[in-house]
């Protein structure tokens, strides 16, 4: 039986990047994952979304251009050259990734493992099976898509955000149940692939876990896409009409519709893995891994990180969560700091945020003052006729000390990473006021929130 120091069970965003700070940190390193490096980010999540959502960037981009004076011919897809190409990016990058572990030394095991009560772990590889041991083990299982009981979907015709990759055709219209962040990029997806798109949200807006200002922009600009948007509304049920599915709502107010539609996509959450530790008797924190801010569960030698212990189910949170639990689990003292965690939202416009919401500084008890520039007065957005949406700061009015930042509008995602960086280093409105940043550049709305924050704006 092959022994190793730290063995992982995952090898997503979570697990591989764990194996390999603890074959950094001089461990000998065993990582177990039952189907592609890379996990559900890389292959089924992530990666594949960002691909697609570039190619109705360029779509959009290319029927925009008519208005300044660029003339094409009539825009055709060629969806499958368009998969083609998602996968060889995945495939790219999951080659990478086993590049990595073949460099540090770390053997991985294609197969499902099982966390024995001795500790052993049973691998399952296809008709054969292997017993190996770790000193300590780090569960980085993820998650799996929640499939809603509503009456008729288990003879319903449906994607979730697991299998929707999987489709060989552009659908003529989808209805896409769930209205967060899985759904709302994959209504821009679809929407610009001239797919008929409607989302379906119980809440009383999509993206609710977001400032309600950038929830309004991206609804106005879904619409302006074509794209359907219902809020506080749920399915009843589904039936089968043919090639067609009817998809039952029913609004807040008791109004009921019947939606025909080609295609379903559920995406209403997802639900931790946690079938390699049946066999523990590990705390849990409802349906989740409970884990302290080491990520140790409550067995000493067993870690989880990622989905397994919800939170953020973020890849780039799973991935930190990794490195500290590997550096535990090599000997060394390291928490997990969730203060500046940047959450991104890769639609058109983006929306990218760090730090506190407004309610969340309001419930937390701080005297705060908030500034809200739009990006209709800055140059770039103009030049590159993206000028819809905001930069959003929140400062406390005791020293000035940034507390949460909220963006809307093109490359967000990008310029995120530098209010980021202000509020891990407690960093002030006068210091990013006092900064001097490109022109023409979107990050001059930040400078320019900042600036008008202290009363000293420029352009507002």
């Amino acid at each position: 039986m092959n022994k190793y120091e730290v063995a992982i069970i995952g090898g997503g965003p979570g697990g591989y990047v764990a194996a390999i700070r603890a074959a950094k940190l001089g461990k000998s390193v065993a990582l177990i994952e039952a189907q592609e490096l890379g996990g559900t980010c890389l292959n089924r999540g992530c990666i594949p979304s960002k691909t697609l959502l570039r190619h109705s960037e360029i779509i959009e981009n290319i029927e925009k251009a008519k208005s300044w004076g660029i003339e094409t011919g009539p825009v055709t897809f060629s969806f499958s050259k368009m998969l083609d190409r998602k996968n060889q990016v995945i495939q790219k990058l999951r080659t990478g990734i086993a590049f990595l572990l073949k460099q540090g030394k770390i053997d991985v095991y294609n197969g499902y493992g099982e966390v024995q009560a001795d500790q052993d772990i049973v691998v399952k590889m296809n008709e054969k099976q292997e017993t190996i041991s770790a000193e300590k083990i780090i569960i980085a299982t993820g998650s799996t898509p929640i499939i809603p009981p509503i009456p008729g979907m288990e003879h319903a015709n449906y994607h979730t955000s697991d299998t929707i990759f999987n489709i060989e055709e552009i659908p003529e219209s989808i209805v896409i149940i769930g209205g967060g962040i899985i759904g709302v990029e994959f209504a821009c997806i679809f929407s610009s692939l001239n797919v008929s798109v409607t989302i379906v949200e119980m809440g009383d807006r999509i993206t609710p876990n977001e400032d309600p200002e950038a929830s309004k922009a991206l609804t106005k600009a879904l619409k302006k896409k074509g794209v359907r948007v219902l809020t506080k509304t749920k399915v009843t049920g589904v039936d089968q009409r043919g090639n067609q599915q009817a998809v039952q709502i029913e609004t807040s107010n008791g109004k009921q519709e019947s939606l025909e539609t080609t295609t379903i996509l559920l995406s209403v959450g997802r639900k931790p893995n946690t079938s390699s530790i049946s066999q523990l008797n590990l705390q849990m924190d409802g349906p989740f891994v409970k884990v302290d801010n080491q990520m140790k569960t409550s067995h000493p030698s067993i870690y989880a990180v990622g989905d397994v212990v919800g939170g953020w189910q973020l890849a780039h949170v799973a991935s930190q969560e990794g490195i500290i639990a590997a550096s535990n689990a090599a000997g060394e003292k390291e928490t997990i700091n969730y203060k500046v965690v940047p959450r991104c939202i890769y639609t058109s416009p983006e929306i990218a945020s760090v730090g506190l919401t407004e309610d969340e500084a309001k419930q937390q008890g701080y005297s705060y003052k908030v500034v809200k520039v739009d990006l209709a007065g800055n140059g770039k957005a103009l030049a590159a006729d993206e000028k819809e949406g905001f930069v959003k700061l929140i400062a406390d009015t005791k020293y000035g000390e940034i507390l949460g930042v909220t963006m809307v509008g093109p490359h967000v995602t990008e310029m995120i990473a530098e209010p980021s960086a202000f509020i891990h280093l407690e960093g002030t409105v006068d210091e990013l006021a006092s900064m001097i940043h490109p022109h023409p550049a979107l990050s001059e709305s930040l400078y320019e929130a900042a600036a008008s924050w202290l009363g000293k704006g420029i352009h507002h």
